[in-house]
């Protein structure tokens, strides 16, 4: 994050004051983001990594999204209530409990997948892999979010707090975009099972070290809760269902599109390779969603939601067209300059339309709607490119940004207008 990000501090007497980014440094740590960075990585390589390594073992494009679909189905089903734990316990022995029942059972997943298991006993553990999967973004930002309301001066806090969370939305996207990569690269250096190994040891060590960092959130009482929480019922406003129903959109894509392609790849005998190959959606996309924040405000996020999803959409209508892995890469090129911002956009209306103290619980929402659109993307695809082609997966993609898209045009309905209201 640079200081232009987010705000300069003005001159005093003695001499000028720090920036708003250095005060946040110096209370977090400069180490604090590549930490936070580096503990996500394990849930961005989840969904691709099971994916690989069933397609791998067992020869099956559909049971390997059915897994990554019951992957998602854990996360979306445990995910909330690990941050309930976090708030009622704290985030350290909350985080600390899941990194470690990760790691196994992601290490028993790789054994399991090669063994004469049956197919049930593979699709419970993958529940188990989403279930115990830790929730480092909401988190993270939550911890950001606490540091600013209670170290950082008044007047600094808006365009400082905008900032970090455009950073926090930029890292997730980064990461949902290169753990794939990094899936493709470890699967084709090493093996199918080394990812999901990879990721068991990342989990244990990285998001140990984010468990035990000293900005971990502690325990509210239940006096604090009471005074800061808004009523459950604001979660389910139509402005904010609509913010999460998009973000669930983005994840349908993520996962029709990875597993389409690995069925594209799998057609010309390289499944490992689908991660590599997906890494050219990652160069426009992690350009443009690290320059969401010089954008003009006269640009508003509502036109943005509208805007990018085009940009998918026209990639998604690329790929119907396509006839070898160049064609692949030019649409996977443009769709990620769509996709990056999508999400970035994404995360900055849920956190504007979260109710007040309930940011976590909002960002665990967005979490949980990406990972069960990436795993119900999986699975679709999986089952159309095994009953009827890998050109019928490829449609799915196309499919998922046009819900994007659509429910950009209402989200338009619902937002009002006006340049001062950029941030909704």
């Amino acid at each position: 994050m640079s200081d232009g990000a987010f705000e300069h501090g003005s001159a005093s007497a003695p001499g000028p004051e720090p920036s708003s980014t250095r005060l946040l440094l110096d209370r977090v740590g400069f180490g604090y983001f590549p930490l936070a960075l580096i503990a996500r990585l394990p849930f961005a390589m989840m969904v691709i990594g099971v994916l690989t390594l069933v397609v791998s073992a067992r020869g099956s494009v559909q049971l390997g999204g059915l897994n990554s679909a019951m992957a998602g189905i854990g996360v979306a089903a445990v995910g909330p209530l690990i941050g309930a734990a976090a708030d009622r316990f704290g985030q350290r022995p909350a985080l600390l409990i899941v990194a470690v029942a990760n790691s196994i059972v992601l290490g028993a997943f790789a054994w399991i997948a090669f063994s004469p298991l049956p197919d049930w006993v593979m699709l419970a553990t993958a529940f188990l892999i989403g279930a115990t999967t830790p929730q480092v973004s909401p988190m993270s930002r939550s911890r950001l979010v606490l540091v600013i309301a209670n170290d950082i001066p008044v007047v600094r806090r808006p365009r400082l707090l905008s900032g970090t969370l455009a950073y926090e939305s930029a890292a997730d996207e980064l990461v949902f975009i290169f753990g794939p990569v990094i899936v493709g690269l470890v699967a084709t250096l090493f093996g199918a099972a080394a990812p999901v190994i990879a990721a068991a040891i990342l989990t244990l060590f990285f998001v140990a070290a984010f468990a035990l960092h000293r900005t971990s959130a502690p325990a509210k009482t239940a006096r604090e809760r009471a005074e800061t929480l808004a009523p459950a019922s604001e979660l389910v406003r139509p402005a904010l269902l609509m913010t999460v129903l998009g973000t669930f959109g983005v994840g349908l894509f993520f996962g029709s599109m990875l597993t389409s392609l690995t069925s594209f790849m799998q057609d010309r005998g390289a499944a490992e390779q689908a991660g590599l190959i997906y890494g050219a959606m990652g160069v426009g996309s992690a350009i443009l969603a690290l320059s969401v924040a010089l954008l003009s405000p006269r640009f508003t996020l509502r036109w943005r939601w509208i805007v990018f999803a085009l940009l998918i959409v026209i990639g998604g209508i690329v790929l119907q067209f396509i006839g070898g892995v160049a064609g692949m890469v030019l649409a996977l090129t443009l769709m990620g300059c769509g996709t990056g911002p999508s999400l970035v956009n994404l995360f900055s209306f849920g956190a504007m339309r979260s109710p007040e103290g309930r940011s976590a619980t909002v960002m665990t929402m967005l979490g949980s709607a990406i990972s069960v659109g990436q795993s119900a993307g999986a699975w679709a695809a999986g089952a159309a490119a095994e009953q009827l082609s890998t050109a019928a997966a490829l449609v799915l993609p196309l499919i998922s940004a046009l819900i994007v898209l659509v429910t950009g045009a209402v989200n338009w309905w619902l937002t009002p207008s006006g340049r001062n209201t950029a941030g909704h």
